[in-house]
């Protein structure tokens, strides 16, 4: 073959294994483009992990709290927010809030169980199923999620326990089902109160993972995809390992006391006494304001645990009625009406479907107490008000006296409870005669002869 033929084969070669290797580095580019703007592809986290601490019973304070913590760590764009968990349980009212709080959460959601020889029992376990991540230390256990009266009150055979489980069951379930967890168990754990320790847990499915502590928890949990509610995917990747604690506030604090049905009936009940005293002796100030206080606190809880409306207006109808009766002489009807107010809004003030009732041991000795203060105050007041006044010029009325010296016919000195008074009556009074003073006329008696 000819030089100059070889020449313009080699040319053409080059050219041809040029064209070929750019159109593979475009296609590569155009891939890394689609990749890059890939919908499905996880957004990487690398913020830092935020952590809050519940230690009590699951109520309005708790779930206050995990709402702040969760705006504190989206503000701060986190990679995740862990929830250490320690609880007995608590409302499932509450816990029905919180986890839709954690499942329509922007940011991933662990629930850790933590310390070791902690628990995540009954509305605590369906806390912990519903987190994107859930995990436990050694020496914790989860479970025995039935629903119990706060009270210790629930008939188990009654058609509202029944109602009460199958509805706490049926949120376990679907929980369960959208976390892909062991949807046996989270029905068991409600129906059957069964329990598991962690490494039954995790080997049931029921947890994802367990971590001796913190930072191993943190460690275990890098690099893992979340699936978030909107379909987003995330990768927790922090770069700082150390997590950011949120605190509880004074609110949580405050609330995590009161929020409680026996507390807020008591300190309902308290600041009717001190109101009611405070009505009954004007002037003593201390119990007054202690009443005020309490009631205000104890209204303030009533609300977050989504009391009664009814009931609680019907407590207070009957405190204005009791107060009512110190100002009126209704032979007790007032008094007889706020007592029945008062039973009854007692009885109404959490509904029972709701999982929410005062223990008889608080409400009937409370009540009891209340009432027969009330009742009291009245009888006292009743009588103060019918009885015969005891000072003043109105106390001399019906009294006997002397008369110690007769000025003109029809007017006279009379020596009645230790004092001379001028006294008017009939003409034919004399000196030293025992009369009985029958009125008063400006500042002198008015008086008639006694009867032998």
């Amino acid at each position: 073959m000819e030089p100059k033929v070889k020449k313009k084969l080699f040319t053409r070669d080059l050219s041809l294994i040029f064209s070929i290797l750019l159109a593979m580095q475009m296609a590569v580019a155009t891939t890394c483009v689609f990749a890059s703007s890939d919908p499905l592809r996880p957004q990487v986290r690398t913020g830092p992990v935020f952590a809050v601490r519940l230690d009590s019973s699951i109520n309005p304070a708790t779930y206050g709290l995990v709402k702040r913590a969760l705006k504190e760590a989206e503000a701060q764009k986190a990679s995740a927010l862990i929830i250490l968990l320690d609880t007995p349980g608590g409302l499932v009212t509450t816990v029905r809030k919180m986890v839709q709080l954690i499942m329509s959460s922007s940011l991933p959601v662990v629930v850790y169980v933590y310390p070791p020889g902690a628990r995540a029992a009954s509305a605590g376990a369906i806390l912990t199923i519903a987190a994107d991540v859930a995990a436990m230390a050694p020496g914790t256990n989860i479970g025995a999620a039935h629903p119990v009266d706060i009270g210790g009150n629930t008939d188990e055979n009654s058609t509202m326990a029944k109602k009460s489980e199958n509805d706490l069951a049926a949120l376990a379930v679907s929980i369960a089902q959208k976390r892909k967890r062991n949807v046996k168990w989270a029905e068991e754990a409600v129906r059957k109160s069964i329990a598991s320790p962690a490494q039954e847990a995790l080997k049931l499915h029921v947890i994802d993972l367990i971590a001796k502590d913190i930072p191993e928890l943190i460690s275990r949990i890098r690099g893992k995809v979340i699936t978030l509610a909107d379909d987003s995917k995330v990768m927790i990747a922090p770069r700082d390992p150390n997590p950011i604690f949120v605190q509880e506030g004074l609110k949580e604090k405050v609330l995590k006391v009161i929020a409680d049905p026996n507390v807020a009936y008591i300190l309902l009940m308290m600041g009717m006494i001190g109101l009611y005293f405070e009505f009954a002796h004007p002037g003593v100030i201390f119990p007054g304001s202690v009443g005020a206080i309490c009631l205000l606190l104890a209204l303030y809880a009533l609300h977050t645990l989504s009391a009664n409306a009814v009931a609680v207006l019907l407590i207070l109808l009957a405190f204005i009625l009791f107060v009512l009766e110190l100002f009126i002489t209704s032979h007790g009807i007032l008094a007889i009406s706020g007592t029945v107010a008062i039973v009854m809004g007692s009885l109404m003030l959490f509904d029972t479907n709701s999982y929410l009732t005062i223990s008889n041991s608080v409400l009937w000795p409370t009540l009891l107490t209340v009432t027969l203060f009330f009742f009291t105050i009245a009888i006292i007041a009743a009588k103060a008000a019918l009885s015969k006044p005891k000072t003043g010029p109105e106390a001399l009325i019906g009294t006997t006296g002397v008369i110690k010296e007769v000025k003109k016919p029809g007017r006279y000195m009379v020596f009645v409870h230790g004092e001379l008074w001028e006294g008017l009556g009939p003409s034919d009074l004399h000196k030293g005669q025992t009369v009985k003073v029958t009125g008063i006329k400006g500042l002198k008696i008015e008086i008639e002869p006694k009867e032998e």
